[in-house]
């Protein structure tokens, strides 16, 4: 059987869609907290943005350079943008329904009216919108005409602008083109209630107010029309890493350029007068299918500043304090518990706050000679960073990958990458052609008995601010053999060392697939000999067509696979004679579920493991990844119970239907499983439990605990 034959698969893209569905469907869900439900949908407007910037703009590439090989389901560039073009302003039309007709409506029956229309405003409204006008718009915004001496102006990506037809009071009646950029400084939603402490209140959008001025930045002009308008434009950066003299410049000089890229969406008012779309349309060379016409307030993100809002905690989900870790109480010495065993960590339900003392304390331990770790994505204000920067004050020998390519994280990287380099730290920039996301630490100590060496592994970013969102594990550990192999990870880093073998780890590029197929084949073979057999797979995405070709011929030989991905799945389940051994879900819930897991049966003898890679051709192919095992039995115990929750999960799991689509289960109240509640109560009764308070457990338990 042709297990590659494409009507087997989906399109990535349209997947990805899907995933923003599934998003979307958590803002119209009245079991979500009315705030919740803003919160999800500014979600899918920022996940709709980076889509348009990195993903429609990578097959306009394409299809410029006349590039026609077909994908994993068998589409064309341009077949696929077109398929895509039709789906996404499907998309954007169900975001401004769920708007129009639930959330904005919702809001003013908890009292917050924005309004739209500056007709609906009364005399005092007028009044105080004017005078925000006057104090804080004015002297900031730049009225930008268009003519012969002044060329069409740099509108830049994502910024929210006014376009206006001009006639010249007193001239011919010729129209000129003017522009002025929404001001980001300044709040979005601006307040017309005298009293800030009245119950309800009244909001206009910023860019409604400008609107309603313009004549004011135009004082010899009469203006003809008006309208809000946002372009977002390609930023996927082209580096030729080969000819690069110096990464980290030619990196900088390309960031540069992302505000010239191409445009590849315009959003504009729905009511635009045509003339003025025309204006824009051929200025920035877009067409009829990259124009989108809202039926509302362009760029929804602006709904987070709404679920900012003080004095209504009552609309929101209860917000939930990481627990601390039992294994490690506070003011303990990091190094001596985890030589007493290996020690797991599950962010967000646990603090990210040992991974920082893990590095702290080596920073300041006098027997740590050496730290060393990959840094992919870092918070604005790391604590991380300044731990590295003090070890290398104090003398220690301190290396750090900070990868430059990180996707919108680059300017971030470069600024961290330069102070470290000033504190002492040795800084590699990646390796030319690849992108290294693993994340891994490596400190090594010198004790009594000789030089130690601790490791930390994870699925997710070494950040402190994305670990209270995103659900992630890490391992530490004082394993020999893992030890060396990461001391071997940071020399193939940073010099040209390739070891002969590995002991633990598997490591992409070069590794890492090989192993996966292999340990989906032993399955595929356990079950065509009778033995126990299964796979269960947790993920971010999975489109790698050589993954998924063994898992349907596994599939075929009778190995029953669970899959729990979150995002992007090429895979279909259910196909008669090739899948019908699949089973896929995704969870959509409060937390963004990040964490990698494997788990291979091995005829009763399973084996578990974590990684930072998804099962992804990026992934495997073109970045330093690591996978790596547990096993300690009581933490592979552990693990396994958190993934057979997640699959009894019907309250925030959409089921994987062999269409491509995604269904909810339709339980009674008292049968519904939400399993990221049920793991945020787990660990906080293990605290309770700590600190002698009451232990009972009033929710499902895991089999292991």
């Amino acid at each position: 059987m042709d297990y590659k034959n494409t009507k087997y698969y989906f399109n990535r893209e349209l997947s990805w869609l899907k995933f923003n569905e599934r998003v979307l469907s958590e803002s119209f869900d009245n079991d979500n907290p009315f705030f919740e439900r803003l919160k999800f949908l500014a979600i899918t407007s920022s996940n709709l943005d980076e889509f348009f910037m990195v993903r429609i703009a990578s097959l306009k590439d394409m299809v410029h350079a006349a590039y026609d090989k077909t994908d994993i389901a068998g589409m064309t560039p341009s077949k696929q943008l077109s398929k895509l073009y039709k789906c996404v302003h499907e998309f954007v039309g169900k975001q401004y329904d769920t708007y129009n007709d639930m959330l904005k409506p919702g809001l003013a029956k908890k009292g917050i009216h924005i309004i739209e229309d500056y007709n609906e405003l009364n005399e005092r409204q007028r009044e105080l919108a004017e005078e925000f006008f006057v104090k804080n718009i004015y002297p900031v915004v730049t009225p930008m005409a268009v003519d012969s001496s002044r060329p069409f102006p740099l509108i830049k990506n994502k910024s929210l602008n006014i376009g206006a037809l001009l006639s010249k009071k007193g001239g011919s009646g010729e129209k000129d083109f003017a522009t002025v950029q929404v001001p980001s400084v300044l709040p979005r939603l601006v307040l017309l209630n005298e009293n800030p402490e009245d119950n309800d209140k009244t909001y206009i959008l910023l860019e409604k107010i400008i609107e309603n001025n313009l004549d004011k930045l135009f004082l010899n002009y009469d203006v003809i029309c008006s309208a809000p308008y946002r372009i977002m434009r390609n930023a996927d950066l082209t580096i030729e890493e080969e000819e690069a003299e110096d990464l980290l410049k030619e990196i900088e000089k390309q960031i540069k350029k992302r505000q010239w890229g191409e445009a590849i969406r315009l959003e504009v008012q729905e009511n635009i007068d045509k003339k003025l779309e025309k204006w824009l349309m051929d200025e920035l060379n877009v067409s009829d299918d990259d124009t989108y016409y809202i039926h509302g307030p362009i760029d929804l993100t602006f709904l987070m500043k709404v679920y900012g809002f003080e004095g209504y905690s009552d609309l929101k989900k209860k917000p939930y304090k990481p627990a601390s870790v039992p294994e490690l109480p506070e003011g303990c010495n990091i190094f001596d518990k985890i030589r007493k065993g290996d020690i797991l960590l599950h962010h967000p339900y646990q603090s990210f706050t040992p991974v920082v003392r893990f590095i702290e304390q080596a920073a300041e331990n006098p027997d740590v000679l050496a730290i060393k770790q990959t840094l992919y994505r870092v918070s604005g204000n790391s604590p991380i960073i300044k731990a590295l920067m003090t070890a290398a004050e104090n003398g220690k020998q301190v290396s750090v990958l900070v990868e430059l390519k990180a996707r919108f994280d680059e300017e971030n990287n470069i600024v961290w990458a330069k102070m470290l380099e000033k504190a002492g730290c040795h800084v590699i920039y990646g390796l030319v052609g690849l992108k290294t996301h693993s994340k891994i630490t490596l400190i090594v100590r010198r004790e009594e008995d000789g030089i130690r060496r601790y490791v930390h592994l994870g699925t997710g970013n070494y950040n402190d601010s994305t670990a209270k969102l995103y659900t992630d594990l890490g391992l530490l550990t004082a394993s020999e053999a893992i030890g060396e192999d990461a001391t071997a990870v940071f020399n193939m880093l940073s010099g040209y060392s390739e070891p002969a073998m590995w002991n633990k780890l598997a490591i992409a590029p070069l590794w890492l697939k090989k192993r996966l197929l292999a340990l989906i084949r032993r399955e595929t073979d356990n079950a065509r000999m009778g033995r126990p057999s299964g796979i269960t797979a947790k993920m971010n995405s999975l489109c790698d067509p050589d993954v998924i070709a063994a898992l349907y011929e596994a599939s075929s030989a009778g190995v029953k696979i669970r899959l729990l991905i979150r995002g992007i799945c090429c895979l279909r389940p259910g196909i008669k004679d090739v899948s019908e051994n699949i089973h896929v879900r995704s969870i959509v819930g409060d937390y963004l579920e990040h964490s990698r897991i494997f788990l291979f049966e091995n005829d009763l003898d399973p084996e578990l493991f974590m990684a930072s890679a998804d099962w992804m051709p990026r992934n495997l192919e073109r970045r330093v990844e690591i996978m790596f095992p547990i096993e300690d039995k009581k933490l592979k115990d552990r693990i396994s119970d958190i993934l057979e929750l997640q699959f009894k999960d019907n309250v925030k799991a959409h089921i994987m239907q062999e269409d491509g689509s995604y269904i909810k289960e339709n339980v009674a109240k008292e049968d519904r499983i939400n399993s990221q509640d049920i793991l945020c109560r787990i660990e906080s009764e293990k605290v309770k439990s700590q600190s002698g308070g009451p232990g009972k457990r009033t929710f499902i338990p895991l089999s292991h605990e």
